[in-house]
């Protein structure tokens, strides 16, 4: 049997006081609803339905890379008249999944427990256990345990309301059920609204089986109202992240403060200081350490790697055994072999160091090739640009470039050669050869230092 996904994301999201939808608000870095997405998508779901309302043309530019059927709910009628507005591209055959858009948390593996509970029943129900289910739908059970209706907070008795297990609004049904179904849902309650959750007890008034499965983790299906709540499931979502990679062989010096934002892939006895963020897709091989205060993004890293407190490094590949920084930047296409090293205030970019060269101290190497064991003094820049066009730089094996020197593109220095420190070089510098280009040094006995106007 096909699943047809619906996800409910219409909804403006008042309380978060912002004009962007509130399912675009993110959660480590990726927007709430492409979190819920991406989580279907692993289903293998046949179809994915967003029904949408406020804001769009935001959601569909931010989402533009994925196939949805996109399900305008002109009007916020509730979350049964939400669904109603996919019901077109839902087959009788289907089994429907609905979900809520702002419970990012939300597992594959709970997701699959629900859809396997419907396998025995007509409708099958994610709920949980609350200590505290004030504003919640309340799961309400007949004597022998069957679920026979959800009750929202406000229509609830007082009776009702002691009930501790809550609807999480996530829920799967058979298509033709759904439909019929939807066709009865009336308005007469509390908000004047089309709940969705009424077709439970129509279910179980035609003597439907209903089941349910419970999440792990209840925080997988909490959901986010204003921006105190979107902070708090941040923290949940990196304190987990934090406990996989711990799990996996890591060291966090402390699990509260370190930051994912995409996929990290590790090797044993990493060590991670405070304050790392990781963004994209990042590996780490074994024994590398990583200093306070660093970004990684979309880069691997070698084993045995050591990068020092506040360093960037993103798009870029580092072979084992390197040293970076600390304040170093290796900017999109750098690629260091094995034993590089590139210290303090150092920024690369589209550039291969090779095996064993250092680029120590306060320098700027762009659009070059630097060869193995080669030395770059302090202060060094390769002027890779005209205003109009890069050029290359290519520096050879066992170079040594002394210290405030500017190489202008395009140019080489063979292997071996020596660049006196503060030269200019404008042209090929063949291999063991010294070049010296400065301005003469005069020293001039008779000069008067200047003195203080009165």
């Amino acid at each position: 049997m096909s699943l047809s996904v619906v996800i409910l994301a219409a909804g403006k999201g008042t309380r978060m006081k912002s004009n962007l939808p509130k399912v675009l608000h993110k959660i480590a870095h990726k927007p709430m609803v492409e979190h819920i997405i991406n989580t279907v998508e692993s289903l293998g779901s046949d179809a994915i339905n967003l029904v949408y309302g406020h804001g769009g043309d935001m959601l569909k530019q931010a989402l533009s890379n994925y196939n949805v059927n996109w399900c305008l709910q002109a009007e916020q009628l509730g979350t049964g008249h939400a669904v109603m507005q996919a019901v077109d591209n839902i087959k009788d055959t289907d089994d429907v999944l609905v979900l809520v858009g702002d419970a990012p948390l939300i597992s594959t593996e709970t997701l699959n427990k629900l859809v396997s509970a419907k396998q025995n029943a007509d409708l099958a129900l994610l709920t949980v256990d609350l200590d505290n289910p004030t504003g919640m739908g309340r799961i309400v059970r007949d004597d022998t345990n069957n679920i026979e209706a959800i009750v929202e907070h406000k229509d609830a008795t007082d009776e009702q309301r002691k009930i501790n297990e809550i609807n999480t609004g996530m829920m799967v049904m058979g298509g033709a059920d759904l439909k019929r179904w939807l066709g009865n849902l009336s308005s007469d309650n509390a908000q004047n609204e089309y709940y969705l959750t009424d077709v439970i007890e129509m279910a179980a008034s035609e003597g439907k089986k209903i089941s349910s499965a419970q999440p792990d983790w209840h925080r997988e299906v909490e959901g986010v109202n204003n921006r105190v709540q979107l902070a708090s499931l941040e923290c949940a979502y990196q304190h987990r992240m934090a406990e996989q990679i711990m799990m996996q062989g890591a060291t966090l010096a402390d699990p509260h403060r370190f930051d994912v934002r995409g996929n990290l892939e590790i090797g044993n006895d990493v060590y991670i200081d405070i304050n790392a963020v990781f963004e994209g897709e990042v590996e780490l091989g074994s024994n590398v350490s990583i200093g306070p205060n660093c970004i990684l993004r979309n880069c691997k890293i070698g084993d045995n790697t050591k990068i020092e407190a506040f360093s960037l490094i993103e798009d870029s590949t580092v072979a084992e055994a390197c040293t970076i920084g600390p304040y170093a930047r290796l900017r999109p296409g750098t690629d260091l072999a094995e034993g590089a090293k590139v210290g303090n205030f150092v920024e690369i970019k589209k550039s291969k160091i090779g095996k064993g060269a250092k680029v120590n101290h306060l320098s700027y190497i762009g659009d070059a090739e630097v060869g193995a064991t080669a030395n770059i003094g302090a202060g060094t820049i390769t002027c890779n640009y005209d205003g109009v066009n890069k050029s290359k730089t290519q520096i050879g094996e066992g170079a040594f470039i002394g210290s405030n020197s500017s190489l202008v593109a395009p140019v080489e220095i063979a292997d071996g050669a020596t660049i006196g420190a503060g030269s200019t070089i404008t042209k090929k510098v063949e291999a063991n050869h010294l070049a010296i280009a400065r301005g003469k040094q005069r020293n001039i006995s008779s000069w008067q230092k200047p003195t203080k106007n009165k």
